[in-house]
């Protein structure tokens, strides 16, 4: 059984790096991305605070496709370009937005998102999914959340 808890008192680089090596207990030695990103997701749902969702999607063709995540249901397909995870998916680069009405194209999965951050996940330089997380709360991200959750990705580059 795994037992993760984040301390309050923690800076977020501190957090972040203990974030990263729960991940990477989680994920060790287990080949299956799938779980490997479902675990993960569950990891981030229940330690990052004031998200609505947590999770991923899967890069195939170019399109990227839901993966495992927590939060309410979600859109299935996204194109490369199109809204703020097709964008990262596109860019291969991090996508923090404070504030997802004034993101040109973004995508509404849920009404009650207001910030968004979203990561690439590498592999050999070609995207293979992206983390992404959402919150209710506007500008809820910054660059310490943006540097925490490219060393996870940096981390799931070979385990998904």
């Amino acid at each position: 059984m795994y037992d993760f808890d984040a301390d309050p008192g923690q800076s977020k680089p501190e957090f972040y790096r203990e974030l990263v090596t729960a991940a990477d207990a989680l994920t060790a030695g287990e080949p299956d991305g799938v779980a490997n990103m479902a675990n993960v997701a569950a990891l981030l749902w229940q330690l990052v605070p004031e998200l609505n969702w947590a999770g991923f999607y899967r890069s195939i063709g170019h399109e990227l496709v839901l993966g495992p995540f927590c939060g309410k249901p979600a859109c299935i397909r996204i194109p490369f370009g199109r809204g703020v995870c097709g964008t990262a998916a596109a860019t291969g680069e991090s996508q923090l937005v404070a504030d997802v009405q004034a993101f040109p194209g973004h995508i509404a999965c849920d009404a009650a998102s207001r910030s968004e951050l979203v990561v690439p996940v590498l592999r050999e330089g070609v995207v293979i999914a992206v983390v992404d997380l959402d919150s209710p709360r506007p500008a809820r991200f910054d660059e310490d959340d943006r540097a925490g959750i490219e060393a996870l990705a940096r981390l799931l580059g070979s385990r998904i």
